[in-house]
Order: structure tokens, then sequence, then C-alpha cells
């Protein structure tokens, strides 16, 4: 299984070297290629694991007596790694027919090497931080994602993007030295850089660190009062908001907070309560951030605000003591992806084929664009939790945790109610913008769509099917 781990790492680094120096003709295929087969490793690592169950960590890069990298295969990892690599390689599809000429809103005409040389890189460094067994590896492939993430904002190179990536890694890489000083404190205390070594902290000790992780974590994943660098992200290209913006890149800063948290063992009290009470403040913040937008980009990035809330929120109540609501963390991490990702790609579809993505200029999309229009009403019931869609059960075990805590803390309780309340809200708000622009006769500009490429389509019904059926393959590890 280390292999399978290893392969997801270094396939598509590997691919990264590679691309920048081919002809670029070939360029997208061989992406394709090279992300294909880290899904491969990615796929053939959830089967082993599915079947032999064995979690365990393997130290790989040793000096004296230190670990300096080293791999941990459990099922938060290798969850996490499958949709890493899967996203990453349907990103790679789609981008094949969406980086073109005929692209009405962004017609693509060069720089394809040094995007899906990034790409490439970004899979697998986000790969890297999924299997770290060592804060120094975590804080490694954190800064990694980040150098992707500025390439791939300001792509276009025009002053926006570039004031937009800017922002990004500015604001990230700021809330990062709090992962900078937990490490460093952890190595003073202990004398190692594992992850395990937090379990070794005094209360006190852990409660520091905590609070360094959990300012890293809120930068990767734009909490308050780090979320302003997210929304303006928005202006790279669609599958770069898909992948490093809703399924992935903001995915480090909850993945590390849950893989330090199950690390460290009984978490002083105070970090879960810091934890519940700023998710909750920011989901009703992007809540209310809805209201103004206009640009269906922006608007599912406030909504990748909220719901990465959600699992802060879970996370923090495991430390309480709820385990339903640590598995409704990883489930949600895992389903949210799949979701989140088909709901950036739809608007990569009709940004591609109408040369707008402005809600009030979309409607009649089923009539005209039957896919799109499908996987805008999948992703759009996924996100807001609606049966049988994949949001609702991870969701439910979120709430579900919430209230069995809350039965004990009172304060607990009025947070899960608000999120209730948040969940209500989001439903209402998307099933009216859901209605506007998905039925009803073509507008003008809905009319007059091109046809998606075949690439588009052939991603876009593949995570329909992931919205309905990923929540299983989550369950099935969990249990």
């Amino acid at each position: 299984m280390v292999w399978y781990a290893l392969g997801s790492i270094l396939l598509p680094v590997w691919g990264s070297l590679l691309v920048p120096f081919l002809p670029e003709r070939h360029v997208k295929k061989v992406a394709q290629f090279f992300s294909f087969l880290a899904f491969v490793s990615g796929l053939l690592l959830l089967l082993a694991f599915a079947v032999n169950r064995t979690s365990f960590t393997r130290e790989l890069v040793t000096i004296g007596d230190i670990t300096y990298y080293g791999v941990t295969i459990d099922t938060l990892s290798v969850l996490v790694n499958f949709l890493v690599v899967f996203i990453g390689w349907l990103i790679c599809t789609y981008s094949a027919g969406y980086m073109s000429p005929d692209n009405r809103e962004h017609p693509i005409k060069e720089g394809i090497p040094r995007f899906y040389a990034l790409m490439l890189l970004f899979i697998g460094s986000m790969a890297g931080v999924v299997f770290s067994s060592t804060l120094l590896g975590l804080l490694f492939f954190f800064e990694m994602t980040g150098l992707c993430s500025w390439g791939l904002i300001g792509f276009y190179g025009d002053q926006k993007s570039r004031r937009s990536a800017l922002w990004a890694i500015a604001l990230t890489h700021s809330a990062a030295l709090g992962l900078y000083v937990a490490t460093a404190y952890l190595y003073v205390k202990t004398g190692s850089f594992s992850v395990t070594a937090l379990n070794k902290l005094t209360d006190a000790g852990k409660t520091l660190a905590f609070i360094g992780i959990l300012i890293a974590c809120w930068g990767k994943s734009a909490q308050l009062p780090f979320h302003p660098w997210l929304p303006r992200a928005m202006v790279a290209p669609t599958p770069v908001s898909a992948y490093l913006h809703a399924a992935s890149m903001v995915k480090v800063g909850v993945y590390i907070f849950a893989r330090t948290v199950l690390a460290a063992g009984a978490v002083p009290q105070v970090i879960g309560l810091i934890g519940a009470i700023m998710a909750t403040v920011t989901m009703i913040y992007g809540f209310i951030m809805y209201f103004p937008q206009d640009d269906m980009k922006r608007l599912l990035a406030y909504s990748t605000i909220t719901q990465l809330s959600y699992i802060f929120l879970a996370l923090s109540l495991y430390i309480y003591g709820s385990k339903m609501a640590l598995n409704g963390a990883v489930a949600h991490i895992f389903n949210h992806a799949f979701a989140k990702g088909l709901f950036f790609l739809v608007a990569g579809a009709l940004s591609y084929t109408t040369g707008t993505r402005q809600l009030s200029m979309l409607k009649g999309i089923l009539n005209k664009i039957p896919v799109a229009g499908l996987g805008y009403i999948a992703a759009a019931m996924a996100i807001t939790g609606v049966p049988p869609f994949n949001g609702f059960f991870s969701k439910f075990m979120i709430v579900t945790g919430g209230f069995e805590i809350g039965k004990h803390y009172p304060l607990i309780l009025v947070l899960i109610i608000v999120t209730i309340m948040e969940s209500v809200g989001s439903f209402i708000w998307f099933l009216k913008w859901m209605g506007a622009n998905v039925l009803g006769t073509p507008s003008e500009v809905v009319a007059s769509a091109a046809e998606p490429p075949w690439a588009i389509k052939f991603v876009l019904v593949l995570l329909m099917i992931m919205t309905l059926i990923s929540q299983y393959l989550a369950l099935l590890l969990l249990s």
C-alpha cells in the first residue's frame, strides 16, 4: 500500500516535470495520462485498504533519530487521497475541452504547458499533504500547494489575476506562520516532528500548538478572518476554481486539523470551543454574503466557505467526544469535494458555451444544455443536503453529533440550531436560483449557447453519479 501512496504523490510530480518540455500538441494527453496513473494508484490503495483495514505509518526520510517524512495509511488519508487524485484526473480531462480557443468567456491560446505542469504538481503536493506523518511534511507540502495556487490563480496574467494571486499567497502564507510555530514548538518539547508526538505534550502545550495549527488551517480553508482570498481567486480558469478552491486546496486546512486532532489524543476542550464558535460565525458570514452575488463562481466561493465551516464545527465536536461528528466531518470532506467540484464545472460549462456566468443572465439551461442543467440540479441538491444526494448523509451525521454533545453543553446546542437554520437558508437560496436558471424558456445568451465538448460532458456526468454514490463509499470505510 505504501507504493500506491507514493504513486499518488510521485506520478503527477513526474508528469509536471515532463510536460513543459513536450510539443504543445501532446501536453493535454500526457497530462491526462499521468493524472490517470495517479488516480489508478489512489483507487488501488482504496481497494487494498478496504480489504485489509490495516492502519499504519511507514517512516521514509529519517536522519539519526528524527523522521522528517513518512506516510500514514488510514481511513482518513485513503479517502481524501482518493478524492484528490480522482478529481485531479477529472479536472485534467475537463480542461482538455475547456482550455481552448473556442471558450467564449476566455479563449485560451497559450500557456497550456504551464497550466498542466502546475496542475499536476498540485495533485502530487496534495497527495503529499494527505499522507504526511510529520508536521514538517505537512508544512512542506502546505507551502507547495500555496505556490501552485499562486501560479494557477494568476494564470491569465492580467493585473486582476496577479493581484488575486498575491492576495491568496499573502493570506494563506501569513496564516502558515501558525503551523511553523506549532512545528517548532513540537520539536523543542518532544524532539520529534511526528504528528503523533502531539500526544506527548501537556494540555497547555497542546493548547498552544493547536492555536497555531488552527490559524494555519483557517487561512488555507478561507475561514474568518483569512477568507478574502477565496472569492478573489475566482478570476482563475474554472477548472482551477473547481480543483484548488472546492475539491483540494481549501481542504488542506480541514484535513490538517483532522489529522492533528486524531493524532493528539485528548485535545483541550478550549480548542473545541474556539473551533466551534469560529466555524459558526464564519458559516453565518458566508451565508449573508450569498445575497449580493450575481457571479455564479463568487456565490459558490462563499458557499465553499460555509461548507468548510461545517467540517471545522464537526471536528470541534469530536474534541468534545462525538465520534459521529468525526465521521460526519470526514464524510463531508469527501462528499463536498464531488458536489462542489461538479457545481464549479457546471459554471465553467456555462461560461464556455454562453460567454457569461452572471446568474441574472442565465435561464432555461435545462432546455438548451441538458447536461449542464442536470448537473446544476444535482450539485445544488447535494450542496444543500437534500436526500438522496451525498451532502445529506454527512450533514446529518454532523448535526446528530452536535445534538449528542449539546445535551451536556447548551452553547453547542445553540450553535447546532444556528447551523440547521443556515442549512435551510442555503437550500432556499439555491432553490431560488435553480428555478430561475435551470427552468423556463432559454434567455438570449443561453439560446445562443454552443455545444459543450465531449470532455466537459463526460466529467459532468461522472460527477453527477458521484453525488449520488460517494456517501456509500465513505460510509463503507468509516464503518
